[in-house]
């Protein structure tokens, strides 16, 4: 009886030392040698310049491989990352090889797009699109309004189909309908600077000078329980416009300018 509990005792402690042993393995041991959770989370390299990438990801335990098929962007400086896998924000191992496609220098041709007749709203959106600059709006007499009548490249005239380097600043000619159409300012307050800009060009106007300040305010009216008038100061956000001239529902012609104010921010500073 003594020798079965001894047994028993025995074969218990071995049990129990291997369990010890089996968890050290895999809880402790394989973790550690595998780097089990782990992560690394990739950092967002879109935009980066390619002389910073090396040393960038060596203190973050990456590596990088640059992809043979460039690409362009006139948004970005020649060589800087325009995309990267695996994305930013996901968790991979430590050594693992970042894929970046990098900005050519050279910026590849493409055929001009054909805007001509076209509004000049409709113009901005197809040069967007195809990676081209709107410049200068020169308003012409002519009888189709705010409709495209020429296109110029560095003061060159220039028609559909011609070959321009993506990212080229494309000046118009643009019908005034002999300027004698008078209507209303838009109403641009709260509106973003790309928003306000498109609104302004879209309209047949032109931008005036661009103000930034600090702080900017609105008031609107409306009546009280008493039925009198009383006026709530709003607060704009940073980058938005807070003032206009002329205001809106002021009666302007095509081609009068406009002058904006907008509050101030990083975005602005950048700019300025």
């Amino acid at each position: 009886m003594k020798k079965l509990i001894y047994t028993i005792k025995n074969l218990s402690m071995m049990i129990g030392l291997v369990g010890i042993i089996l968890a050290f393995i895999f809880n402790i041991y394989f973790p550690f040698k595998t780097n089990h959770g782990d992560n690394i989370s990739v950092p967002n390299l879109i935009g980066m310049e390619l002389n910073e990438i090396n040393s960038f990801l060596y203190d973050r335990d990456l590596r990088y491989e640059i992809l043979e098929d460039s690409s362009y962007s006139s948004e970005y400086s020649p060589f800087t990352v325009l995309q990267q896998n695996p994305s930013p924000g996901s968790k991979v191992k430590e050594n693992r090889k970042i894929y970046l496609t990098i900005n050519s220098k050279v910026p590849p041709k493409i055929k001009m797009p054909n805007i001509i007749n076209g509004s000049v709203k409709n113009a901005q959106l197809i040069l967007k699109s195809y990676d081209l600059k709107l410049g200068d709006i020169n308003y012409v007499p002519d009888l189709a309004m705010n409709a495209v009548i020429k296109m110029y490249l560095n003061g060159d005239s220039l028609s559909a189909n011609e070959p321009v380097d993506k990212g080229s600043t494309i000046d118009l000619d643009v019908g005034d309908g002999f300027g004698n159409q008078i209507f209303n300012a838009p109403d641009l307050i709260g509106l973003d600077f790309d928003e306000a800009k498109f609104t302004i060009i879209g309209s047949g106007l032109r931008l005036g000078s661009i103000n930034y300040q600090d702080s900017g305010f609105v008031f609107t009216k409306s009546l009280n329980d008493d039925g009198d008038e009383v006026y709530e100061k709003e607060e704009i956000e940073p980058g938005r416009v807070f003032k206009q001239f002329p205001a809106k529902d002021i009666m302007v012609k095509i081609g009068r300018r406009v002058n904006l104010w907008i509050v101030q921010d990083s975005i602005n500073e950048k700019n300025q």
